[in-house]
Formats: C-alpha cells, structure tokens, sequence
C-alpha cells in the first residue's frame, strides 16, 4: 500500500480526500496524466483542484480553469462538483455564486457554431468554465485545463497540442481518463510518458487500489450505511462481475488488445553496432568442484585477457552505469555496461557467463565494477540467486549507486516503455549477436505490460536462455534512469535575470542521461489551509 494510505479495514472514517486523491491534490507540475479506474473520484478531485486554482487571487496564482469533456452530462457533472467544493473549503467559502448556463461560441472552418456550457465565476475575477466538446477556441484561452476522459475524446492530439501552447505562460495542463484500448492515442501518451519522450507527471490508480485507499469506506460514508470488511469484499466481487470481460481495461486500467510480440527484429538489429562487444565465458560442470585457487586463478586470468582490454577502450571521461541478471546453470549471468552520452546509450561491452560459480560471479563483477572508468551507479537482480550477490554488491558501492531490484509487473509497466522507446528511437546501440535479439524478442506483452516469461530456449552458444540479455539491459535501464551516484558540478556563480528553475522550495535530481527532475507539491500547510 502506498505511504499514508489508510486501511480500509479501519474503523475510522477516510479524510475528505483519499490518499490517491491528495497525491493527485498535491502535485504541481506542469502536466499531469492519470490512468484510472472508473467511478474512483478522479473527476472530482479535479473539480477541487478547479476551485482551489480559480478562486485563489492573482498574488496567490489563481488562473482561470477550461474543463473538456466529451458530453454535455460530463461537464454538467464537474461544474456541479466544483459548486460543492466552492462551498466547503475553509478559504472559499465565503465566495461562491451560482452556476451559470450559457453559450459558448467557437470559430469552426464551416463557421460559427455554439457550444452549451456551464460556468462558475468568482470574486478573484477567475471563473471555471466547463464545455461539453472540444472547443478550437482553446487556442486563445489561458489557465488550467483538465481533459477529462481523453481516450473517448475525437481529436485528443489535436486537442493536446492547442492545450500545450498554455504552458508557455505558466498554465497547467491534466489528462485523465480511463482507457480505451491499446491503440488509442491516451494510450500511446501514457506509453510516451512512461518511456520519458514527454516530460510529464503521471499517476495510475485500479479500483482494487483505491479501495484499499478508503474508497468504499467513504461511499458508506455518505450513503450512511455501516461498514464490514465482508460487505467491501461483496461489493467489490460485484463490480467485477458486472464488468465481465471489461473488467480488466474498466476496472484494473489494462488496455485492451494489448498481448503480444513486443519488439520486431529489425527494430533490434538496426540498433546493433560493430564497436559494441559481447564477451562470453561457459564453463564445465565440474568446475565448481575444482580448488578455489585454480578457480580464482582462472577466472583472473580471463578478466585480465578478455575483459580489461575491452575496459581500457572505454571512454574514460564518461560516467559507466551497469545491469545485472544473474543465473548459474540453467540461466546466464549477463553484465551490460552503459556510458550515456548526451541522449544515446552506447552498451559498448556485455558480459555473459554460464555455469559460472557464484563466488567467481562475484569476484568477476566486482573486478568489472572497479576497473570501469567513473562508475556512477548499476542495478542488479536481487531474486532468487541474485539476492545474495546483488545484497554483497550494494554492501560494497553504497545505497547509492546500487539498486536491488526485484523485478514485479509494476516495475516492469515503468521501465520497459523507457527501454522501448530508445529502441524505437535508435538511442541505444548494442553488440552484434543473434542470442541478443533472441533474448529481446522473447519479452512479451502480458495485459498491456511487457514482461519477461518464464519460458526457455536454446541458445545459439549452447545451453539454454531465458531472455537473460534483455533482463539486464532493462536493469541497465534502470540504473541510468534512478542511480544516484556522485555526480561532479562547477558552479560559475552567475545568475541569471528570470532564471526561475531553482526557486526556493523546487527541489532537482540528474539521472544517468543528464536530465533534471523538479518536483513541487503542495504542502501540509496548504492543504489544511484548503481545510483538505
């Protein structure tokens, strides 16, 4: 359960605003996208975060707010919710007129046409105005818009793109919506966002998540029936049942259609590259049960002929991120180490080992980890046989740098669209081997995840695989995108007239790719403030 969600198998009564929804509340970036279940109250935590913006002044960043929806009950429904929100909160209580019906006229290229609309106007001088269509007249508006249930929307990148253009003059800009399947354009935005070719902020919250939030202890709440942990239960069995075969993409915020082969060869092998190197090192059975001197002496003897000269060729000016997958004789140990350089990443070595002994895994991934030039961080397989290594490894480098992973369907919905997308986008260049293909062909998509499944085949070098190169340079992934190594920065001590990026309160993170990350909510303070 996520930090601070309350249990709803507690006896107290949920906070007006449930935990899924005050993250929602609470975040302040730019864009925000939210996949959702139906009937969570999404909406209506728009319609607070509506109220809060437009009735605040324009000392305190109140900003007129376009809601889009795609009928004319929709937007009926939010003008109401924000009435009742004007209504309640502590600071804007004393300021809340009446809804107003009117037409909202838009250029269109056959002429004018008239859109019924709702609005609520407030003394700050701000109003909400909530359309039932997807009005061109966007373009000339300024403030907060909330884009609700994008998926169902006709044109929603079109309508993405007029609503973007306010951001230049400190708008905000929300995507909510439920899915529709794995071909609609929300999707492809969802998939956008998770890969980091949009810089934006997204949420995801299934049903089964938002009543283990308090959900159906705050429906019984207001229709003033008493609560059981069995009625919940029934209640929400009840839901699914009704949902059927939806229920999935309803309920649990998987797109439809969306199982299957993940990646085409010739998107692989059009990112493989001759200066990248693949080093593999199999050996006998009874290797294991030879003395630790002669083991130890071989496998230096192979690092120091096979693998320091590949480490010597690397750019020793660039920071080196590692992935790590670790197997011992049915599955392969595959090390793939990465240099980022501006918005590529080169893999110019991977390391594969079979039937390798776990203390020479290790003396082995240690021996690569010390030699590579600036190594800022690497992310290792902490299940099963991993554990132990990838525990010692973190033990050894500090927190920091190294991450455990245990690899779970969440982790995977957050990395494998990143690890997608610079396939796609021809931003990452791999060694030349038919086994690697192999391995990145095997993933595949498993109710609108990609994931890797627990399925072998032989391998072209002999033995078996598991899609043991396409798990590490996931990890690898990882590593660039949330390691958080040492990082080396001179100040010139100039500041620049306008340069708002590192306001007091705005806080900054650099990942492996040089990217910054700003993260701004609001506080404890401003919440109760809102009397939220």
């Amino acid at each position: 359960m996520p930090s601070g969600a309350r249990s709803s198998a507690s006896p107290e009564a949920p906070p007006v605003l449930l935990p899924y929804q005050q993250r929602l509340l609470a975040c302040r970036d730019n864009v925000v996208v939210y996949e959702k279940s139906r009937r969570i109250g999404v909406s209506w935590t728009a319609a607070c975060a509506a109220v809060t913006t437009s009735a605040a002044s324009r000392d305190a960043s109140g900003t007129d707010t376009l809601y889009i929806g795609y009928n004319l009950e929709m937007a009926r429904e939010f003008i109401d919710d924000c009435a009742f929100w004007a209504r309640h909160l502590a600071a804007f209580a004393g300021q809340v007129p009446k809804v107003e019906e009117f037409v909202f006229r838009e250029d269109d290229p056959d002429g004018e046409r008239a859109i019924q609309a709702f609005r609520i106007r407030f003394a700050s001088g701000f109003e909400i105005v909530a359309l039932s269509s997807r009005p061109r007249s966007l373009r000339g508006k300024q403030g907060f818009v909330v884009i609700d249930e994008a998926a169902f929307h006709e044109d929603l990148p079109g309508l993405l793109k007029a609503a973007m253009a306010m951001l230049i003059w400190g708008g905000r800009v929300w995507v909510i919506s439920t899915h529709n399947g794995a071909g609609n354009p929300f999707h492809d935005l969802v998939e956008d966002v998770r890969a980091g070719r949009r810089p934006y902020t997204i949420f995801r919250t299934t049903f089964r998540e938002a009543v283990a939030e308090g959900l159906y202890r705050r429906i019984c709440l207001r229709l003033g029936k008493r609560w059981s942990g069995e009625e919940e239960r029934r209640w929400v069995e009840s839901f699914y049942a009704e949902y059927g075969d939806d229920a999935a993409e309803e309920l649990d915020v998987i797109p439809a259609l969306g199982t299957g082969l993940w990646l085409p060869r010739a998107t692989i092998v059009q990112c493989m590259h001759r200066k990248c190197e693949l080093v593999h090192l199999a050996l006998p059975d009874g290797f294991v049960h030879e003395p630790q001197d002669y083991r130890r002496g071989f496998v230096e003897s192979w690092f120091e002929a096979e693998i320091a000269p590949r480490i010597a060729g690397l750019d020793a000016g660039k920071r080196t991120f590692a992935g790590g997958d670790f197997g011992r004789s049915g599955h392969l140990t595959v090390i793939s180490i990465g240099q980022p350089d501006g918005g590529m990443l080169p893999v110019p070595l991977m390391v594969e080992l079979r039937n390798c002994p776990f203390s020479e895994q290790r003396w082995l991934l240690f021996a690569i980890l010390d030699a590579v030039p600036r190594f800022a961080g690497g992310a290792f397989d902490a299940r099963g046989l991993g554990a132990q290594i990838s525990e010692e490894t973190m033990q050894r480098y500090g927190s920091g740098r190294i991450l455990e992973v245990k690899a779970s369907r969440e982790w995977y919905r957050t990395v494998m669209p990143r690890l997608k997308a610079m396939f796609e986008d021809r931003t990452i260049l791999l060694p030349v081997d038919d086994d690697v293909v192999a391995d990145l062909r095997a993933i595949r998509v498993d109710k609108g995840v990609a994931v890797i499944p627990e399925t072998q085949y032989r391998s072209l070098r002999g033995g078996f695989r598991h899609a043991d190169a396409a798990a590490s340079l996931a990890l690898l992934v990882h590593a660039v995108e949330e390691a958080r190594g040492p990082i080396e920065f001179r100040s010139s001590g100039i500041r620049r007239a306008g340069a708002t990026a590192f306001d007091e309160g705005a806080t900054f993170e650099l990942d492996g790719m040089g990217r910054a990350r700003r993260s701004r909510g609001l506080s404890l303070a401003e919440l109760r403030e809102y009397g939220l």
